[in-house]
């Protein structure tokens, strides 16, 4: 095992082991050579759960791990194993616990989060309802999802609920087909131009966020373009881009990179900065569309005399930290934007000073 190899490197854990560090820390004895404990990831069916746990009133709560898919470009299925989950009673007992230290708005979050359940005869449906119910944490997002697994009735609840925000991040990785089919995704551009377009016909404000990876093996100058016009004509609200980025064992590094189709460096990176600019445009366009609409906030730092947050529909926010603590829940009034790429609110009470000559 390379890791075992490194010098200084007295242990080493595997997936599901990590979990037992404390144990294997309180009787651990120095030896000549790396111990080593990591046991087969095929057979790891155990879920362990977690959650961020500092001071932020944003918490990330993990309820799902390791995933069934098979993508060419990713090692997670033999880093992380089979999709596993809690149950929907267990997270809920997690989050009463959550909303008594003083949580305001929960993630929920996950490898492949749309699958969570399928192991334990429940959904992803089944749990957002129940925390939407019989929770009372103002406010909970879910994190990225893959888009064959949005679903109507998935998108129609989260567009009637209260505690569930308008807000989703679905994966593109590449807006040309034959790119998707080499990436061996499981949808392509008009199931996921069908998945934007349903969520923005019920929740007009919804903010939508994608990731995509350009220089994938095999990706051409026009298919980039095609993506590059895709994502134009999408109302996404913005996009990460990731630089493709070879890893030894999977398919695309394997067999596609060798057949002649590696994308140059240098590509890659100029592909990288075009997405940037686009995003960053998409993100300004969004916000100046929420310009005057009074949106909720929960207020997360502070710094100088500024208090920022982020809306429930994922626009950040600030304003003068005189009147906000962080941890307050408040409904303000979008402004203006700033050169600091963030929007500046006011209370929502609060009437504009109007002159009459």
């Amino acid at each position: 095992m390379e890791l075992s190899a490194i010098d200084g490197v007295d242990l080493v854990l595997g997936s599901n082991d990590k979990f037992e560090l404390f144990t294997l820390a309180s009787t651990f004895e120095k030896s000549e050579s790396t111990q080593v404990h990591v046991s087969c990831i095929d057979g790891t069916l155990e879920f362990k759960s977690s959650h961020s746990g500092d001071s932020r009133t944003r918490t990330f709560l993990k309820v799902q791990d390791g995933c069934d898919y098979s993508c060419s470009f990713c090692t997670i299925p033999k880093a992380r194993g089979r999709s596993r989950s809690t149950t929907v009673s267990d997270i809920l007992e997690q989050v009463h616990l959550l909303s008594a230290s003083g949580t305001r708005e929960v993630v929920l979050s996950g490898v492949n989060i749309g699958l969570f359940g399928q192991d334990k005869g429940e959904s992803l449906l089944e749990l957002v309802v129940a925390l939407e119910n019989f929770t009372e944490i103002p406010r909970f997002r879910i994190s990225s999802i893959e888009p064959n697994l949005v679903t109507d009735e998935l998108i129609e609840f989260i567009a009637s609920a209260v505690r569930f925000v308008p807000h989703f991040h679905m994966p593109l990785q590449s807006g040309d087909d034959a790119i998707l089919g080499l990436m061996r995704r499981r949808y392509r551009r008009d199931r996921y131009a069908d998945r934007v377009a349903r969520i923005k016909r019920l929740m007009p404000e919804a903010c939508i966020g994608t990731d995509v990876i350009v220089g994938f093996p095999g990706e051409t100058d026009e298919h980039f373009r095609n993506t590059v016009a895709f994502l134009e004509d999408l109302p996404v609200s913005y996009l990460h881009a990731f630089t493709y980025s070879e890893r030894p064992g999977t398919l695309a590094a394997e067999e596609l990179s060798t057949a002649g189709g590696i994308v140059p460096k240098e590509i890659r990176s100029h592909r990288n900065r075009v997405l940037r600019g686009l995003s960053e445009k998409k993100r300004a366009g969004f916000y100046r569309e929420q310009i005057g609409t009074t949106r909720t906030v929960v207020w997360e730092s502070t710094r100088d005399d500024t208090i920022s947050g982020f809306t429930d529909n994922y626009v950040r926010v600030e304003r003068s930290s005189h009147t906000a603590v962080p941890g307050q829940v408040e409904s303000v009034v979008l402004e203006s934007l700033t050169d600091r790429g963030t929007v500046e609110v006011r209370d929502a009470l609060q009437l504009p000073v109007i002159a009459i000559i």
